[in-house]
């Protein structure tokens, strides 16, 4: 199975809106072979709790612009490992701290990356 293309326009959005933040290390993996609840995992760094915080708000805020449904988020308080469930987009915007603790790219390692159309000036 490979990610479905409305999945990968979602995950597009999602990533220019945690670029526009000044997000780093973004990083889109098909998931859709190994989880079936979901396509895409996308994930997007950010160097301390409130870079993290902002750069989640920026993107459900585009993403509900663009008519996407947030389904659920954990960890906004906390402001390190933020996750918004958009159905078949994951996102996960993490402290580059426990972004590289937890090494999810290294745990999905078998997942292939998608490569997205950034238009953002932001780090990619």
């Amino acid at each position: 199975m490979t990610a479905h293309p409305n999945a990968i326009k979602i995950a597009t959005i999602a990533a220019n809106a945690a670029a526009d933040k000044i997000a780093e290390n973004l990083v889109a993996l098909d998931v859709s072979g190994f989880m079936p609840l979901t396509d895409i995992f996308l994930l997007a760094s950010g160097r301390n709790e409130r870079q993290v915080s902002a750069i989640a708000d920026g993107i459900e805020e585009k993403l509900l612009q663009a008519g996407q449904k947030l389904l659920r988020a954990e960890g906004k308080a906390g402001g390190r490992w933020v996750l918004l469930d958009f159905g078949d987009v994951v996102v996960h915007v993490m402290h580059e701290e426990d972004r590289m603790y937890y090494s999810l790219e290294r745990l999905w390692k078998d997942c292939p990356v998608i490569a997205l159309d950034m238009v953002s000036s932001g780090s990619v």
